[in-house]
Parts: C-alpha cells; structure tokens; sequence
C-alpha cells in the first residue's frame, strides 16, 4: 500500500519586546545557575492572587507584522482565554492564550515555489520551566526546581495547515518562517535559548484517501536538522506499524537526538481537554484598520522578494541570492554597498566568500565587525583598477573587518600598491629567465606547466605586488614558442 506522508507545524516565536506579555518584567535571556532563577519575575507572571494581567501594545503590534508578512487576514477583533492544565512550571494552573480569536487567520508562505498554506497565528504567554539537578533519578536528576524567568514571555504560536509533505520541506518552511521572522524584527530565531521551537504534527495515509491517519505530535527538537532527521524517523516508525497492521497512537513523543528515534511521552490532547474559555481580567482587542495600515507602511523588503531582485535586476545566481538573503543585516549591507556603485557580483563575492569566512572564524555578526560598504566599495575598486592584487585585498580585508579604516590610506601605509611599470616587471622577468636555462629548455620543448614556475619566481622577486596581468602579458612576448 503506497502512503503519503501529512505534516503540520506548530511554531513559538517570541516576540522582541522589552517587557513581557502581561507585566513590566524584563524579556533578557537569563542563564539557568542559581543566580539568575527567578530574578525577572513578579507578582503577575508569578500569579499571586489578586493580581490582574495588562497587555503590552508592542506585543500586539508585532502580531500585526507577522500578520503582513503571512499574508494572513488581520482580525478586527481577537480575544484571550484561558488553556486550563496542571503542570509544575505554570503558576496559574491555567495559560492565558488566543482559541476562537486568534490575532492572524489564514495565510500562506512560499517554499520552493508552493504555497504552504497558515492556519492561525495567536499570541499567548509562555510558561516557566522545570531545572533537573542533583545526582540520579529522573532525567539523571534526583529533585527539580522550577525557574519562573520565563514565564509570561511573550510568544507568537504560528500554526500551518497540514500541506507539508515532506521531512526536507518542513526544514525548509521553518528555515524560511524564521528568516522572515527576523527580517520583521518579531523574533531573534536563536534556537539555543529557546526563542524559536517547533512541535511537529506527523500521520500517514493510503495514497488518494482524503481523510487524515492518527497524528503523533514530536516535541523537543532544537534544530532544523533535528526537525528534519525527528519527522523521518517518525515516518519509519509509523510505516513499519502500518505495514505489521498495528494501530497508531494518537500521542505526544519525545526527539531524542542520541539514538536517532522517537519515543513516548503522553497521551495527545484535545482541545476540549483544555476546557478553554475567555479570560475575565482581559477584555476583547479591538485592531483598526488604521494600525494595521501603519504597520504595513513600516514592513521592510521580504527575504523572497529580495531574492527575486537580486537575480533578476543584478543577475545573481540562484545561490548567491539564497545567501545574501540569509540575514538581513548583510542583505542590507550588499544594498548600501552597491547603491554605492560597487558591482553587484563582485561584492557578492566579498562577503559571500572571505567576509562570511572570517564572520564564522571569529563567530561574530557582520554588524560586530568594523567593516562598512564604503570600504569594500574601495577596495573592489583598487582591485578592478589595478590598484592591488585580490591576494593583497584579502590581506586588507581581515584588517577592515577587525580594526577599521580607509582602504587608500592602509595600501599606502602597508606599501601594497601593485607594480604595474611593464620595465620594472620586464627587467625582473628577464633576471627570472637569465638564472633559469635548464628550466627555459624544458619549457621549449613541451613542459608548458613551467610558465607557472616562472610567473612564481616574478611574483616572489616583487614581493607579491607584481600586476599578473601584465606578468602573463610579458610572459606571452618572451617565453619561447613550445
């Protein structure tokens, strides 16, 4: 029986706010020794009696933005309930979420040329988490804590439809979402601290049945690669069950990374399960039109619509675009260096190639370094004028990117201005040749590959600043005809 494979992702974006989603406390990252558990907490994310939650505008307005960017239809009027369940790390035993009016409907985002379809996005705010310590037990643990930092930050949980056909499109869609996620400003998409997760929605079905198969939903997974390899492993596992005429559980699993599988955590629950209703402490959000028509006047370039500019206007391949596009602090980089006038391809090539290299060296942003377009600008110009040699440049490069300066004055303090005077590179060639018989004789009679040889002596005499195109030039005059 042939099946096919159904995927829907659930993602939680926090949003980039100052303050949480109900109370003044901070949003920071906190590390988890026990210095800094439970410092950014108060009363309200703490839910001591009596308190009473206020919504933070900023929250709002970057649901609005995801919105826009989505494609989704802005609700006029969206609403907070109450997702009711008992678990350590919620205070309130109860989470203050979006149900039946949700802040974004509907929607759509664009992986390889199809429409994954959105189902919703709505806000709500995040639960603590539990710190396992001590020796053995539980998780190696034998006791727990609970760290309350992170309860009440603010989370956008972004839900697509079920069109997702395929572990690698999944990766994709989630590279994609949190690209554009962070080009909006919504969310730094740093995986490591728990900013961007990811719960996926896996069934099977027989080839051509419209009605979906048992879902299984995976949690824990901390990156694309993970989410990728978890959805894989799952298929299998559900494949081989079908295949043996066993039933599938509708259930919550665990990614553990070590062994590559998938295990048993809960039971799936329903959103009945939840006994949701609205939130007596918040009234319904009424959204203008005139809000929402000031945020879109805000939005910037999306990744998609930059890729598309980038090969058809500046007649960059397909890669490059991809990854100049990956971040938007470089893609604005790339912009304001050619608005400059640097060719386009030419500065792709920077900061695609030696830039991004040193970037991961020193695993720092682009923003951390002191480059600025107006120096790679220069220094593409002293290498296409003949200035200096792409070998001296990258040299430069490095110094740009950690110190600083003006490309003209670093070449002339440096003395890496390129030798270009044909009588001075002549004279040296010559002397090259002189010293060189046996070599000369192997070159007239067939070892052609000894240009190299020559070329090499030239350059090693000038110190490297020798013009190689002229070197090649002389070397066509006076090499003999092999």
């Amino acid at each position: 029986m042939a099946l096919e494979t159904v995927i829907g992702l659930e993602v939680h974006a926090q949003l980039k706010t100052k303050t949480k989603i109900f109370c003044g406390c901070p949003t920071d990252f906190a590390s988890t020794d026990d210095s800094s558990e439970n410092m950014q907490t108060c009363p309200v994310c703490l839910g001591m009696p009596g308190v009473l939650p206020v919504l933070n505008e900023r929250v709002v307005e970057l649901g609005i933005r995801t919105g826009l960017a989505l494609n989704s239809e802005i609700a006029a009027i969206c609403r907070f309930d109450r997702k009711n369940y008992f678990y350590a790390d919620l205070p309130k035993g109860y989470q203050i979420s979006q149900y039946e009016h949700p802040i974004c409907k509907g929607g759509h985002l664009e992986v390889n040329g199809r429409k994954i379809q959105i189902n919703r996005a709505h806000l709500e705010e995040d639960a603590g988490k539990l710190v396992h310590a001590g020796a053995a037990g539980l998780h190696g643990s034998d006791y727990s804590k609970v760290d309350f930092n992170r309860s009440s930050m603010p989370l956008l949980e972004i839900v697509s439809e079920p069109d997702i056909k395929s572990p690698e499109e999944a990766r994709l869609y989630l590279t994609e979402l949190r690209n554009i996620l962070r080009y909006i400003g919504v969310c730094d998409g740093n995986l490591e601290e728990g900013s961007f997760r990811c719960d996926a929605n896996v069934s099977l079905r027989p080839v051509g049945q419209k009605e979906f198969g048992t879902k299984t939903e995976i949690k824990n997974m901390n990156s694309f690669k993970a989410v990728q390899r978890a959805i894989q492993s799952e298929i299998e596992r559900q494949t081989q069950l079908i295949e043996k005429g066993e039933r599938i559980v509708q259930e919550t699993r665990l990614w553990n990374e070590a062994d590559g599988k998938t295990h048993s955590m809960r039971s799936k629950e329903e959103a009945h399960d939840y006994r949701y209703f609205p939130d007596p402490d918040l009234m319904p959000l009424s959204i203008s039109r005139d809000w929402v028509d000031s945020v879109r006047a805000t939005m910037p370039e999306l990744p998609a619509s930059r890729r598309e500019r980038y090969k058809t206007a500046l007649e960059l391949s397909e890669e490059d675009a991809a990854i100049l596009t990956e971040d938007r602090s470089v893609s604005d980089f790339f912009d304001e260096t050619i608005n400059l006038g640097a060719p386009a391809k030419a500065t792709a090539n920077w900061l695609n190639g030696p830039v991004q290299a040193y970037l991961n060296e020193n695993k720092i942003e682009l923003c951390q370094s002191k480059l600025t377009p107006n120096n790679l600008k220069d220094l593409s110009d002293a290498v296409s004028g003949g200035k200096i040699s792409s070998s001296v440049a990258k040299q430069l490069l490095v110094d740009l990117l950690a110190q600083g300066g003006q490309v003209d004055k670093l070449i002339e303090s440096k003395g890496l201005a390129q030798v270009s005077d044909e009588g001075a590179i002549k004279s040296i060639l010559q002397e090259v040749l002189d010293r060189s018989p046996s070599q000369l004789a192997d070159y007239a009679s067939g070892k052609t590959k000894l240009r190299q040889y020559f070329f090499g002596e030239a350059m090693k005499a000038l110190k490297g600043k020798a013009n190689p195109q002229i070197i090649n030039k002389l070397l066509d005059e006076m090499l003999p005809k092999a």
